[in-house]
């Protein structure tokens, strides 16, 4: 995703965007693509740099390794889908923690930037997209900028 941003043109223009407070969701690779920085990435490896996280790759192994799990999500049961998922190895003191999978960070968020390690557009569960869209329009008008 990052080398497509990068290939694209649209990298800065995303990282400014986000940066003047338009809201994100990064599920899964977007988590990657949302950390500060990666404890295995590959040397060449782009992020927004937007979330004060630090993020493990394929925390829960490969795609064989793939999982469900029923999490507490802000406070309420939440089926997951894991797929080659990532996780939060540490956050900054802004950071939320919204899900663990036992010790495992698994969703965080920062102020109007939402990252989870699982796929909920695979439940039929709408409350995390919910949530974030509780998050979109929170956000006062014209806060995250006009388009580049």
């Amino acid at each position: 995703m990052g080398k497509l941003l990068a290939r694209f043109a649209l990298l800065e223009p995303v990282r400014a965007r986000v940066a003047a407070g338009m809201p994100i969701y990064g599920t899964c690779t977007g988590m990657i693509l949302l950390a500060r920085d990666l404890v295995d990435g590959m040397p060449d490896q782009t992020t927004l740099n937007a979330m004060d996280v630090v993020v493990r790759r394929n925390a829960f192994g490969r795609q064989i390794d793939s999982f469900e799990a029923t999490l507490d999500f802000a406070g309420q049961p939440f089926p997951a889908v894991f797929i080659r998922a990532p996780e939060v190895v540490s956050c900054g003191p802004e950071v939320e923690v919204l899900a663990r999978h036992g010790e495992r960070i698994v969703a965080v968020r920062q102020g109007h930037m939402l990252a989870s390690a699982f796929h909920p557009e695979l439940t039929r569960d709408d409350r995390v997209h919910r949530y974030f869209l509780e998050m979109v329009r929170a956000v006062p008008v014209g806060r995250a900028g006009p388009p580049s």
